[in-house]
């Protein structure tokens, strides 16, 4: 297992094989990731404890879902998303192992651009 902190808390990545990729996700209260997609990366979501809100979507079709503890989300290539803690959160993130495909659209934080495997 590995950390990596995040300037939104932390992810800890508990498996990683050449065929799927198992995290812990730590977002503290007020914070958010990047809006995003992924090229290839499948993932699905699981939060643990806490509640966040998920916006899904860009523009006019952007829609925002609360997510509260034992409720999960699919998120497919090329779903532009972006997790903002409302609590103290920790999510489960399964996917597969393309950790590195991620299409930066904004981000608080000051990271910009694209990053592929």
């Amino acid at each position: 297992m590995r950390k990596v902190d995040k300037p939104w808390g932390y992810e800890l990545i508990w498996a990683e094989t050449d065929r799927y990729v198992g995290k812990v996700l730590h977002i503290v209260a007020g914070a958010k990731l990047s809006r995003q997609y992924h090229n290839i990366k499948d993932e699905t979501f699981l939060v643990q404890s806490g509640v966040m809100d998920l916006e899904i979507g860009t523009g006019s079709d952007m829609r925002v879902q609360r997510l509260e503890p034992m409720q999960s989300f699919h998120c497919a290539p090329k779903t532009v998303h972006r997790m903002i803690a409302i609590t103290d959160v920790d999510v489960f993130e399964v996917s597969t192992p393309e950790i590195d495909d991620v299409v930066r659209l904004e981000d608080a934080y000051g990271r910009e651009g694209t990053t592929k495997p």
